[in-house]
Protein backbone atom coordinates (compact mmCIF):
# COMPACT_ATOMS: atom_id res chain seq x y z
CA UNK A 1 0.00 0.00 0.00
CA UNK A 2 0.92 2.93 -0.96
CA UNK A 3 1.73 5.54 2.77
CA UNK A 4 2.82 8.55 3.33
CA UNK A 5 2.22 11.09 6.41
CA UNK A 6 -1.38 11.12 8.23
CA UNK A 7 -3.60 13.83 5.79
CA UNK A 8 -5.43 16.15 7.76
CA UNK A 9 -7.38 17.00 4.08
CA UNK A 10 -7.54 16.42 0.27
CA UNK A 11 -5.58 18.60 -1.63
CA UNK A 12 -8.06 20.94 -3.41
CA UNK A 13 -6.64 20.18 -6.82
CA UNK A 14 -7.96 22.45 -10.18
CA UNK A 15 -7.77 21.50 -14.08
CA UNK A 16 -6.64 23.42 -16.96
CA UNK A 17 -8.01 21.45 -20.10
CA UNK A 18 -9.10 17.92 -19.97
CA UNK A 19 -13.13 18.63 -20.88
CA UNK A 20 -15.25 16.94 -22.93
CA UNK A 21 -13.24 14.44 -25.65
CA UNK A 22 -10.26 14.90 -24.01
CA UNK A 23 -7.87 11.93 -23.44
CA UNK A 24 -5.28 12.63 -20.68
CA UNK A 25 -7.60 15.00 -18.51
CA UNK A 26 -9.68 11.77 -17.67
CA UNK A 27 -6.19 10.07 -16.67
CA UNK A 28 -4.99 12.80 -14.26
CA UNK A 29 -8.63 12.93 -12.61
CA UNK A 30 -8.70 8.58 -12.30
CA UNK A 31 -4.98 8.75 -11.11
CA UNK A 32 -6.04 11.71 -8.52
CA UNK A 33 -8.43 10.08 -6.67
CA UNK A 34 -7.12 6.16 -6.67
CA UNK A 35 -5.43 7.26 -3.45
CA UNK A 36 -7.96 9.69 -2.09
CA UNK A 37 -5.53 12.52 -1.82
CA UNK A 38 -6.94 15.31 -4.10
CA UNK A 39 -10.25 17.05 -4.54
CA UNK A 40 -11.24 18.12 -7.68
CA UNK A 41 -13.20 21.68 -7.11
CA UNK A 42 -12.19 24.00 -9.76
CA UNK A 43 -11.18 24.16 -13.49
CA UNK A 44 -10.90 25.88 -17.08
CA UNK A 45 -11.93 22.90 -18.96
CA UNK A 46 -12.03 23.85 -22.20
CA UNK A 47 -10.98 26.80 -24.72
CA UNK A 48 -14.45 27.90 -24.88
CA UNK A 49 -16.32 28.91 -21.80
CA UNK A 50 -19.73 26.95 -22.87
CA UNK A 51 -18.02 23.48 -23.83
CA UNK A 52 -16.19 24.36 -20.36
CA UNK A 53 -19.19 24.62 -18.18
CA UNK A 54 -20.38 21.89 -19.60
CA UNK A 55 -17.55 20.07 -18.71
CA UNK A 56 -17.64 20.99 -15.09
CA UNK A 57 -21.06 20.48 -14.39
CA UNK A 58 -20.43 16.66 -15.50
CA UNK A 59 -17.46 16.53 -13.28
CA UNK A 60 -19.56 17.96 -10.51
CA UNK A 61 -17.71 20.86 -10.38
CA UNK A 62 -19.40 24.10 -8.49
CA UNK A 63 -20.72 26.65 -11.28
CA UNK A 64 -18.78 29.81 -9.70
CA UNK A 65 -15.72 27.81 -10.39
CA UNK A 66 -16.06 26.71 -13.69
CA UNK A 67 -13.67 29.34 -15.43
CA UNK A 68 -14.02 31.15 -18.58
CA UNK A 69 -10.42 30.62 -19.03
CA UNK A 70 -7.10 30.55 -16.85
CA UNK A 71 -6.15 33.55 -16.02
CA UNK A 72 -9.31 34.05 -14.26
CA UNK A 73 -9.31 31.09 -12.31
CA UNK A 74 -5.85 31.77 -11.76
CA UNK A 75 -6.72 35.40 -10.44
CA UNK A 76 -9.75 33.94 -8.75
CA UNK A 77 -8.65 31.04 -7.03
CA UNK A 78 -5.41 32.45 -5.71
CA UNK A 79 -7.67 34.91 -3.85
CA UNK A 80 -9.99 32.48 -1.87
CA UNK A 81 -9.20 31.70 1.33
CA UNK A 82 -10.49 27.95 0.04
CA UNK A 83 -8.84 28.14 -3.36
CA UNK A 84 -7.17 25.00 -4.99
CA UNK A 85 -3.73 23.91 -3.33
CA UNK A 86 -2.32 22.83 -6.79
CA UNK A 87 -3.46 22.95 -10.68
CA UNK A 88 -2.84 19.87 -13.40
CA UNK A 89 -2.26 21.16 -16.88
CA UNK A 90 -3.73 19.19 -19.42
CA UNK A 91 -3.95 21.25 -22.33
CA UNK A 92 -2.24 20.65 -25.66
CA UNK A 93 1.45 21.34 -25.43
CA UNK A 94 1.69 25.16 -27.05
CA UNK A 95 -0.22 26.15 -23.60
CA UNK A 96 1.83 24.50 -21.40
CA UNK A 97 4.26 27.70 -20.57
CA UNK A 98 1.98 30.35 -20.35
CA UNK A 99 -0.73 27.80 -18.28
CA UNK A 100 2.32 27.26 -15.39
CA UNK A 101 3.59 30.54 -15.23
CA UNK A 102 0.03 31.86 -14.88
CA UNK A 103 -0.48 29.59 -12.04
CA UNK A 104 3.33 29.83 -10.42
CA UNK A 105 2.61 33.64 -10.35
CA UNK A 106 -0.54 33.17 -8.12
CA UNK A 107 1.55 31.21 -5.71
CA UNK A 108 0.35 27.95 -6.68
CA UNK A 109 1.85 24.54 -7.04
CA UNK A 110 1.48 22.91 -10.40
CA UNK A 111 1.47 19.47 -11.81
CA UNK A 112 2.12 19.52 -15.35
CA UNK A 113 1.67 17.14 -18.08
CA UNK A 114 5.02 16.28 -20.87
CA UNK A 115 6.79 17.74 -22.84
CA UNK A 116 7.21 20.87 -20.21
CA UNK A 117 7.11 23.50 -22.46
CA UNK A 118 7.59 23.95 -26.87
CA UNK A 119 10.74 25.53 -26.44
CA UNK A 120 14.04 25.00 -24.34
CA UNK A 121 13.97 28.74 -24.15
CA UNK A 122 10.41 28.88 -22.33
CA UNK A 123 11.33 25.62 -20.04
CA UNK A 124 14.41 27.27 -18.75
CA UNK A 125 12.39 30.02 -17.90
CA UNK A 126 9.64 27.89 -15.90
CA UNK A 127 12.30 26.40 -14.23
CA UNK A 128 14.03 30.07 -13.03
CA UNK A 129 10.23 30.92 -11.78
CA UNK A 130 10.19 27.79 -9.85
CA UNK A 131 13.22 28.09 -7.94
CA UNK A 132 12.36 31.59 -7.26
CA UNK A 133 8.93 30.93 -6.10
CA UNK A 134 10.05 27.58 -3.98
CA UNK A 135 7.04 26.15 -5.37
CA UNK A 136 5.92 22.22 -6.36
CA UNK A 137 6.10 21.28 -9.93
CA UNK A 138 5.74 18.00 -10.89
CA UNK A 139 5.66 16.78 -14.35
CA UNK A 140 3.68 13.49 -15.45
CA UNK A 141 6.42 11.47 -16.87
CA UNK A 142 4.15 8.22 -15.58
CA UNK A 143 6.18 5.55 -16.91
CA UNK A 144 8.48 6.41 -13.59
CA UNK A 145 5.19 5.50 -11.30
CA UNK A 146 5.81 2.33 -12.17
CA UNK A 147 6.56 -0.07 -9.36
CA UNK A 148 9.27 -2.30 -11.23
CA UNK A 149 10.49 1.10 -12.90
CA UNK A 150 11.61 2.25 -9.58
CA UNK A 151 12.72 -1.72 -9.16
CA UNK A 152 15.35 -1.34 -11.99
CA UNK A 153 16.65 2.21 -11.13
CA UNK A 154 17.39 0.80 -7.41
CA UNK A 155 18.77 -1.58 -9.25
CA UNK A 156 21.21 -0.08 -10.88
CA UNK A 157 21.77 2.49 -8.65
CA UNK A 158 22.97 0.00 -6.11
CA UNK A 159 25.78 -1.74 -8.90
CA UNK A 160 23.81 -4.70 -9.98
CA UNK A 161 24.65 -4.58 -13.29
CA UNK A 162 28.26 -3.29 -13.07
CA UNK A 163 29.30 -0.51 -15.29
CA UNK A 164 26.55 0.21 -17.42
CA UNK A 165 27.17 -0.26 -20.98
CA UNK A 166 24.14 -0.67 -23.83
CA UNK A 167 20.76 1.19 -22.94
CA UNK A 168 18.32 0.25 -25.91
CA UNK A 169 14.40 2.27 -25.31
CA UNK A 170 11.62 1.76 -28.38
CA UNK A 171 8.45 3.23 -28.24
CA UNK A 172 6.39 2.02 -31.21
CA UNK A 173 2.66 2.31 -32.34
CA UNK A 174 0.57 2.16 -34.92
CA UNK A 175 -2.36 5.10 -34.50
CA UNK A 176 -1.08 7.49 -36.79
CA UNK A 177 -0.02 5.01 -39.98
CA UNK A 178 -2.84 7.10 -41.65
CA UNK A 179 -3.80 10.57 -41.63
CA UNK A 180 -6.32 10.40 -39.03
CA UNK A 181 -5.90 13.75 -37.96
CA UNK A 182 -8.41 14.69 -41.08
CA UNK A 183 -11.07 12.36 -39.60
CA UNK A 184 -11.95 14.61 -36.41
CA UNK A 185 -10.07 12.83 -34.38
CA UNK A 186 -9.52 15.11 -31.31
CA UNK A 187 -6.26 13.40 -29.89
CA UNK A 188 -4.78 13.51 -33.70
CA UNK A 189 -5.72 16.81 -34.65
CA UNK A 190 -3.60 18.94 -32.19
CA UNK A 191 -0.55 15.96 -31.97
CA UNK A 192 0.45 16.21 -35.77
CA UNK A 193 -0.06 20.36 -35.92
CA UNK A 194 3.11 22.31 -35.14
CA UNK A 195 0.57 25.16 -33.66
CA UNK A 196 -0.19 23.19 -30.91
CA UNK A 197 2.15 20.36 -30.16
CA UNK A 198 5.46 22.75 -31.01
CA UNK A 199 8.06 21.30 -33.28
CA UNK A 200 8.31 17.84 -32.24
CA UNK A 201 5.55 15.57 -33.44
CA UNK A 202 6.17 11.86 -32.44
CA UNK A 203 9.56 12.45 -30.70
CA UNK A 204 7.54 15.13 -28.55
CA UNK A 205 4.53 12.83 -27.96
CA UNK A 206 6.04 9.78 -27.10
CA UNK A 207 9.69 9.99 -27.73
CA UNK A 208 10.66 12.01 -24.71
CA UNK A 209 8.58 9.50 -22.65
CA UNK A 210 10.88 6.75 -23.92
CA UNK A 211 14.01 9.35 -22.96
CA UNK A 212 13.00 10.05 -20.19
CA UNK A 213 12.42 6.25 -19.05
CA UNK A 214 16.03 5.47 -20.07
CA UNK A 215 17.66 8.47 -18.31
CA UNK A 216 15.44 7.89 -14.81
CA UNK A 217 16.28 4.47 -14.16
CA UNK A 218 20.23 4.53 -15.78
CA UNK A 219 20.56 7.99 -14.10
CA UNK A 220 23.12 8.61 -16.81
CA UNK A 221 23.25 11.72 -18.18
CA UNK A 222 23.04 12.52 -22.27
CA UNK A 223 26.53 13.80 -23.49
CA UNK A 224 25.77 14.07 -27.24
CA UNK A 225 22.88 12.15 -29.89
CA UNK A 226 22.51 11.70 -33.54
CA UNK A 227 18.65 11.61 -35.32
CA UNK A 228 17.37 10.71 -37.79
CA UNK A 229 13.38 12.60 -37.58
CA UNK A 230 11.28 11.02 -40.30
CA UNK A 231 7.27 11.70 -41.51
CA UNK A 232 6.16 8.61 -43.89
CA UNK A 233 2.82 9.63 -44.02
CA UNK A 234 2.16 12.35 -46.72
CA UNK A 235 1.03 15.64 -45.96
CA UNK A 236 1.98 15.55 -42.32
CA UNK A 237 3.75 18.63 -40.99
CA UNK A 238 5.58 16.80 -38.08
CA UNK A 239 7.60 13.86 -37.40
CA UNK A 240 6.09 10.51 -37.44
CA UNK A 241 9.17 8.34 -37.09
CA UNK A 242 12.12 8.82 -34.73
CA UNK A 243 15.93 6.75 -35.32
CA UNK A 244 18.54 8.04 -32.70
CA UNK A 245 21.85 7.18 -31.42
CA UNK A 246 22.98 8.24 -27.87
CA UNK A 247 26.48 8.89 -26.41
CA UNK A 248 26.44 9.16 -22.46
CA UNK A 249 28.64 10.67 -19.96
CA UNK A 250 30.62 8.22 -18.83
CA UNK A 251 30.99 5.74 -22.21
CA UNK A 252 28.23 4.50 -22.18
CA UNK A 253 25.84 3.65 -25.40
CA UNK A 254 22.57 4.27 -26.31
CA UNK A 255 19.67 3.77 -29.13
CA UNK A 256 16.17 5.38 -29.10
CA UNK A 257 13.47 4.42 -31.44
CA UNK A 258 9.91 6.06 -31.32
CA UNK A 259 7.16 5.46 -34.31
CA UNK A 260 3.46 6.22 -34.36
CA UNK A 261 3.35 4.22 -38.05
CA UNK A 262 3.71 0.77 -37.31
CA UNK A 263 1.27 -1.32 -38.02
CA UNK A 264 0.72 -4.28 -34.89
CA UNK A 265 2.30 -2.44 -32.45
CA UNK A 266 -0.47 -0.38 -29.93
CA UNK A 267 1.74 1.20 -26.62
CA UNK A 268 5.28 -0.80 -27.03
CA UNK A 269 7.41 1.41 -24.98
CA UNK A 270 10.53 -1.44 -24.05
CA UNK A 271 13.45 -0.29 -22.34
CA UNK A 272 17.13 -3.00 -21.91
CA UNK A 273 19.81 -1.90 -20.08
CA UNK A 274 22.91 -3.56 -19.84
CA UNK A 275 26.38 -3.03 -17.63
CA UNK A 276 29.57 -5.67 -17.45
CA UNK A 277 27.51 -7.69 -14.66
CA UNK A 278 24.36 -8.25 -15.66
CA UNK A 279 21.29 -6.94 -18.00
CA UNK A 280 17.56 -5.83 -17.12
CA UNK A 281 14.61 -6.14 -19.57
CA UNK A 282 10.98 -4.40 -18.93
CA UNK A 283 8.09 -4.05 -21.17
CA UNK A 284 5.07 -1.57 -20.45
CA UNK A 285 2.62 -3.82 -21.48
CA UNK A 286 3.38 -6.39 -19.30
CA UNK A 287 4.27 -4.11 -16.90
CA UNK A 288 4.27 -6.96 -14.04
CA UNK A 289 7.23 -8.35 -14.90
CA UNK A 290 11.09 -7.02 -15.11
CA UNK A 291 13.67 -9.49 -16.40
CA UNK A 292 17.43 -9.30 -14.71
CA UNK A 293 19.52 -11.69 -16.22
CA UNK A 294 22.81 -11.32 -14.20
CA UNK A 295 26.19 -12.73 -16.09
CA UNK A 296 26.76 -15.87 -16.53
CA UNK A 297 23.46 -16.83 -14.49
CA UNK A 298 20.01 -17.95 -15.21
CA UNK A 299 17.41 -14.82 -16.45
CA UNK A 300 15.34 -14.58 -13.69
CA UNK A 301 11.94 -12.79 -13.30
CA UNK A 302 10.92 -10.26 -10.36
CA UNK A 303 7.25 -9.79 -10.33
CA UNK A 304 5.12 -6.43 -8.83
CA UNK A 305 4.64 -7.21 -5.14
CA UNK A 306 6.78 -10.17 -5.30
CA UNK A 307 9.56 -11.67 -3.71
CA UNK A 308 13.39 -9.78 -3.50
CA UNK A 309 12.47 -5.97 -4.22
CA UNK A 310 13.71 -3.22 -2.59
CA UNK A 311 11.26 -0.59 -0.66
CA UNK A 312 10.66 1.92 -3.55
CA UNK A 313 9.22 -0.54 -5.12
CA UNK A 314 6.92 -2.07 -2.88
CA UNK A 315 5.99 1.68 -1.73
CA UNK A 316 4.66 1.95 -5.42
CA UNK A 317 2.57 -1.03 -5.43
CA UNK A 318 -1.54 -1.39 -4.11
CA UNK A 319 -2.28 -4.73 -4.42
CA UNK A 320 -0.93 -8.18 -3.63
CA UNK A 321 0.81 -10.31 -6.38
CA UNK A 322 -0.63 -11.83 -9.49
CA UNK A 323 -3.55 -9.13 -9.25
CA UNK A 324 -2.30 -6.92 -12.30
CA UNK A 325 -1.34 -2.99 -11.82
CA UNK A 326 -0.87 -0.70 -14.66
CA UNK A 327 -1.04 2.57 -16.52
CA UNK A 328 -3.61 4.36 -14.04
CA UNK A 329 -1.96 3.13 -10.88
CA UNK A 330 1.77 4.24 -12.13
CA UNK A 331 0.17 7.45 -12.90
CA UNK A 332 -1.73 7.55 -9.38
CA UNK A 333 1.76 6.64 -8.20
CA UNK A 334 3.08 10.04 -9.06
CA UNK A 335 -0.41 11.82 -8.24
CA UNK A 336 0.37 10.22 -4.35
CA UNK A 337 4.08 11.16 -4.55
CA UNK A 338 3.36 14.56 -5.20
CA UNK A 339 0.87 15.40 -2.68
CA UNK A 340 3.23 14.22 0.05
CA UNK A 341 5.86 17.00 -1.65
CA UNK A 342 3.40 19.67 -1.81
CA UNK A 343 2.32 18.77 1.91
CA UNK A 344 5.75 18.83 2.61
CA UNK A 345 6.11 22.25 1.66
CA UNK A 346 2.89 23.44 3.20
CA UNK A 347 4.08 21.96 6.81
CA UNK A 348 7.70 23.43 6.66
CA UNK A 349 8.67 19.56 6.57
CA UNK A 350 11.27 17.84 4.15
CA UNK A 351 9.34 15.09 2.23
CA UNK A 352 10.09 11.24 2.63
CA UNK A 353 12.55 10.26 0.29
CA UNK A 354 10.80 7.28 -1.24
CA UNK A 355 8.23 10.17 -2.68
CA UNK A 356 10.90 12.81 -3.47
CA UNK A 357 12.18 11.32 -6.42
CA UNK A 358 9.73 12.10 -9.28
CA UNK A 359 10.16 14.30 -12.35
CA UNK A 360 10.76 17.98 -11.76
CA UNK A 361 10.83 21.17 -13.66
CA UNK A 362 14.82 19.92 -14.56
CA UNK A 363 13.30 16.97 -16.31
CA UNK A 364 11.01 19.34 -18.68
CA UNK A 365 14.55 21.06 -19.22
CA UNK A 366 16.32 17.97 -19.76
CA UNK A 367 13.34 16.65 -22.37
CA UNK A 368 13.77 20.09 -24.17
CA UNK A 369 17.35 19.97 -24.44
CA UNK A 370 16.95 16.46 -26.39
CA UNK A 371 14.60 17.43 -28.47
CA UNK A 372 16.12 20.79 -29.56
CA UNK A 373 19.46 18.64 -29.84
CA UNK A 374 17.28 15.69 -32.52
CA UNK A 375 15.78 18.64 -34.29
CA UNK A 376 19.28 20.53 -34.96
CA UNK A 377 20.82 16.88 -35.54
CA UNK A 378 18.28 15.92 -37.88
CA UNK A 379 18.15 18.93 -39.74
CA UNK A 380 21.46 19.21 -40.31
CA UNK A 381 21.44 15.19 -41.90
CA UNK A 382 21.50 13.21 -38.89
CA UNK A 383 25.08 14.25 -37.17
CA UNK A 384 26.13 14.49 -34.26
CA UNK A 385 25.27 17.08 -31.60
CA UNK A 386 26.08 18.00 -28.44
CA UNK A 387 23.42 18.07 -25.90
Amino acid sequence: MSQHHDTPRRLRLGMVGGGQGAFIGGVHRIAARIDDHYELVAGAFASDPERGRAAAAELHVAKERAYPDYRAMAEAEGQRPDGIDVVAIVTPNHLHFDVARTFLEAGIHVICDKPMTTTLEDAQTLAALVERSGLFFGLTYNYSGYSLVRQARDMVAAGELGELRVVQVEYPQDWLSTRLEESGVKQAEWRTDPQRSGPAGCLGDIGTHAYHLARFVTGLELESLAADMHTFVEGRALDDNVHMMLRFKGGARGMLWSSQVVPGNENGLKLRVYGSQGGLEWYQEEPNRLIHSPLGEPPRILTRNGPGLGEAALAAARIPPGHPEGYLEAFAQLYADFAEQIRARQAGREATALAANTPGVMDGVDGLQFITGALASSAAGGGWVDV
